[in-house]
């Protein structure tokens, strides 16, 4: 006689990529539970984001991923089984993303997933977990594109462009927290009032070329501008841009990015900066991460969420949604353990 609790237990659900591909690549599975190998934890999956990266694995545009593969490069929940000797005992609550997540090794889309380590971030709150699921990646890339990218200060003029990503939502509270003045783009009008919502103070209608526009909000260019959207578009940021002023690129939304026949004097306004950021979990600092939480958790701060997916079966619907662009802020799936 089969023991069907002890079956249950060494098996768990995920979501599985077999390739490139369309949406019906993405299959609901069974797969034996991981084991967490030394200087790995496994966690118990309550909720994860859905990024723009997971589509670019799925459309054949990442490089380095092997198939077949559980996308996701984030996820949140609470720690299952850890090294001994961890801080990270079993029932810690914790989020993890990156390093290869998804990627060169199955990720969040599962009941549970195995980390390393160190891409591990413990936290402590009562927040709900499709809120906490919405922000470790997001918010390591536009706090890491705001500090380490443009080095923002209060009182500047910062330009999104992609407003309506949930990066670019998420850039645009923090940046309008600190004190900065909110300018950003989407190709859509009928979205400004989301973005006014999301702490932008001049929505910009994104029609492939908006320097003009910015500059008639802010004669000089904007102080720092973040790129979200990708190489189509960097040129004309680049224009809307102070001199002294920075340009971080960030985002490849349109799926593009790389400039042909690159000629730096020619290419990039004279006096204005361009820099990159791309960060892993080692670029949220902790007290980041709590701070965010707590503010969220008192009403201080907010990230738009478009859409909160009930279950692992949701996965095809939010991609589709993501490849269509229907959405303002972030897309998250919560997961219903059996």
């Amino acid at each position: 006689m089969i023991d069907e609790e002890a079956t249950m237990s060494d098996v768990m659900r995920a979501v599985v990529l077999s390739g490139p591909g369309p949406v019906e690549n993405l299959r609901l599975a069974e797969l034996p539970l991981p084991e967490p190998g030394p200087g790995w934890v496994r966690i118990r999956v309550e909720a994860f984001g859905i990024n723009r990266s997971e589509l670019h694995t799925r459309l054949g545009l990442a490089q380095g991923v092997t198939f077949p593969r559980v996308p996701g490069i984030e996820a949140a929940g609470v720690v299952d089984a850890a090294p001994p000797g961890s801080a990270l005992e079993p029932g810690r609550q914790v989020v993890a993303m990156m390093g290869g997540m998804g990627r060169t090794f199955d990720g969040g889309y599962a009941e549970y997933t195995c980390v390393p380590e160190r891409q591990v971030i413990p936290i402590a709150t009562d927040l709900p977990w499709e809120v906490v699921g919405a922000l470790p990646e997001m918010l390591q890339t536009a706090n890491g594109s705001l500090t380490t990218g443009l080095d923002l200060r209060p009182g500047q003029t910062l330009l999104v462009r992609g407003g309506t990503s949930s990066v670019g939502t998420a850039a645009a509270a923090l940046a309008r927290d600190m004190g900065a003045t909110v300018l950003a783009t989407t190709r859509r009008p009928e979205r400004f009032e989301a973005l006014r919502a999301a702490g932008v103070d001049h929505p910009i209608e994104d029609t492939g070329r908006i320097a003009e526009a910015v500059r008639a909000i802010v004669p000089g260019g904007v102080d720092a501008a973040l790129e979200l959207v990708g190489t189509p578009t960097l040129r004309d940021t680049l224009a809307a841009t102070a001199v002294h002023g920075t340009v971080c690129f960030t985002g490849m939304l349109s799926n593009e990015w790389t400039v042909e026949d690159f000629y730096p004097i020619e290419y990039i306004p004279t006096g204005v900066r361009l820099t990159a950021y791309g960060g892993d979990a080692s670029d949220l600092p902790p007290q980041v991460l709590r701070r965010t939480l707590d503010a969220v958790a008192a009403g201080r701060l907010s990230f738009p969420v478009h859409r909160v997916y009930d279950g692992l079966e949701e996965v095809r619907r939010a991609h589709a949604d993501m490849e269509a662009d229907a959405a303002v802020g972030k897309l998250v799936v919560r997961v219903r353990h059996r």
